[in-house]
């Protein structure tokens, strides 16, 4: 209890703020995403393939409402854009629960991908701007501990619901929506960082203009590509997955729906704990160290049957989990100029957004019409050379200061 109190302590009162907040949106969405490709293919019986591509398309579209939305972001504010998300996700939410022909989700598709996704780029600037660089990355681990909480809530309660009707499962996500805007537009204020006196103003059109500067800096541009290949293994659990345990290995939403929560568990038991080991170390290295617990986690799903091993694989993969994502959120921020953060963010969204785009497509062609196994075999092989790409990061930029471990914190007397 005194430990975390005494991290409680180390960190402003927004940071909770932000926290609480986020944790009530995570419980309406985990009721609803894990089950979504499971709604698709039973709602309009079709198979993966086509499920894929609905999903693809959410996310193509979800990658330039995200450029959008960063660079509004770092225009005009982080809480405007939030606000607006919040309310047009539960709009469309229902929207894409009550269609009842396949055919109209395409232009769904390209409605919501284009406009849910324009929050994105602001939540991470947010943190960015809240907390110094020091803390960013337990930070980040601290939101991964309070987004597993959720997990835990979510998926379990989504499968029972998802068994009897998943209408009810979009109804609930889009009221938490609004339940969440409405706090975060009563306790969370702006936190963008005020321009400099001498800072002209920039237009608009120079803001998006700003997307080249970030295109250009060739590092940042390597690092997102790694992230990518890795990104194209880790989002299969969230949507081949399920289909995969279905279809070939006969288990149901609600055994799915356990697997995810075991995850969670690991991670609110030991996210704080591997936070704190890792956070004074060489950045690169830890993600490379992660994305290997990726490559023998997924690499086990097409090798077992038993379902005791496929959640051991679940925790193998949690544990690159809790070393990947607030180490790779807390970097991505650190190759950002202050007053180009939610660019930078919007960018570095490329390494879930493409993944989601092509990966669901991908794997409905494998699972449909080659060895189900050989989904995870590729998703081994991407995830070693992903491991290789940030171990060459490491050798081209471990040594400057912003990639460098964080030092120790000293306490003063």
């Amino acid at each position: 209890m005194n430990r975390l109190i005494k991290i409680f302590n180390e960190f402003p009162k927004k940071f909770w703020v932000v926290v609480a907040v986020s944790f009530i949106d995570r419980v309406g969405a985990t009721l609803l995403f894990p089950f979504f490709s499971l709604y698709i293919t039973q709602r309009f019986q079709v198979g993966m393939t086509q499920a894929g591509i609905i999903l693809g398309m959410f996310s193509i579209f979800g990658l330039f409402g995200g450029m959008i939305g960063g660079a509004l972001s770092d225009k005009f504010g982080r809480r405007k854009l939030i606000l607006f998300g919040l309310v047009f996700s539960a709009v469309s939410t229902l929207s894409i629960g009550l269609v009842n022909e396949f055919s109209m989700l395409y232009p769904l598709a390209v409605v919501v991908g284009l406009l849910s996704d324009i929050a994105g780029p602001a939540h991470g600037a947010m943190i960015a701007d809240i907390l110094p660089e020091h803390q960013r990355q337990e930070g980040f681990g601290i939101l991964r501990v309070v987004a597993n909480m959720s997990w835990i809530i979510g998926p379990t309660i989504g499968g029972l619901i998802a068994n009897r009707s998943f209408l009810a499962l979009f109804i609930i996500d889009a009221f938490v929506s609004c339940v969440v805007a409405v706090l975060f537009y009563l306790f969370i204020s702006e936190t963008k960082p005020e321009a400099s006196p001498d800072q002209a103003a920039e237009s608009v059109l120079a803001t998006f203009r700003g997307y080249t500067q970030v295109l250009k800096d060739y590092a940042y541009v390597a690092f997102l590509l790694a992230g990518m290949l890795m990104g194209l293994v880790y989002q299969q659990m969230y949507n081949s997955l399920s289909v995969y345990l279905r279809d070939v290995h006969g288990i149901d939403p609600q055994g799915y729906g356990f697997l995810l929560t075991t995850s969670a568990i690991v991670v609110i038991l030991f996210q704080f704990t591997v936070t704190r080991v890792i956070k004074n170390r060489a950045p690169f290295k830890i993600m490379a160290l992660g994305t290997l617990f990726y490559m023998l986690g997924f690499s086990m799903f097409g090798f077992v049957s038993a379902y005791w091993l496929f959640a051991l694989a679940i925790v193998v993969i949690t544990i690159g989990e809790m070393i990947i994502m607030p180490t790779i959120q807390a970097v991505a921020s650190n190759f950002a100029p202050e007053q180009m953060r939610g660019r930078y963010m919007a960018v570095f969204g490329l390494t879930y957004m493409i993944p989601a785009t092509i990966g669901p497509g991908a794997a409905g062609v494998i699972l449909d019409n080659y060895n189900p196994n050989l989904l995870w075999y590729i998703g081994g092989a991407l995830c070693a050379v992903s491991a290789l790409a940030y171990l060459g990061l490491h050798a081209r930029l471990g040594g400057q200061a912003r990639f460098s471990p964080t030092p120790p914190q000293i306490n003063q007397a």
